[in-house]
């Protein structure tokens, strides 16, 4: 099975899916993910769907929970890139996505992490 790869960039694991996401390849990159955030002890990840056109609900709770798993591991995620297709189509299925921050794009994305790495250290 195709294993969606999981760059590092300093505190920052980089995720960028190319190929539109069956359900267990998406369940495999929580996994990893989790297994990742937890061995490299990253603060952020960024999550680029630019090239994904569709998006469904399987997939939407699959990003949201991926989000939640981050939390909890003391990392922040931000999911960018969504077409405007797949914005519209998870707001019909009901799914808001939920404690998932989004930006239009990968600088901005960077941007609002390192926003919350800053608001995060000024609260410990």
């Amino acid at each position: 099975m195709y294993r969606i790869p999981i760059l590092q960039m300093g505190q920052t694991l980089l995720v960028t899916i190319q190929v539109d996401m069956q359900d267990q390849m998406a369940l495999a990159l929580q996994d990893d993910l989790a297994t990742k955030i937890s061995n490299s002890g990253a603060k952020g990840v960024l999550i680029d769907i630019s090239a994904l056109e569709i998006v469904d609900s399987f997939v939407g709770r699959m990003l949201a929970s991926i989000s939640g798993i981050s939390r909890i591991l003391d990392a922040t995620t931000v999911v960018v890139g969504m077409q405007p297709a797949v914005a519209i189509t998870l707001v019909e299925l009901g799914l808001s996505l939920e404690g998932v921050r989004t930006a239009l794009n990968v600088e901005r994305g960077m941007e609002l992490l390192a926003h919350a790495r800053k608001e995060i250290a000024l609260v410990r």
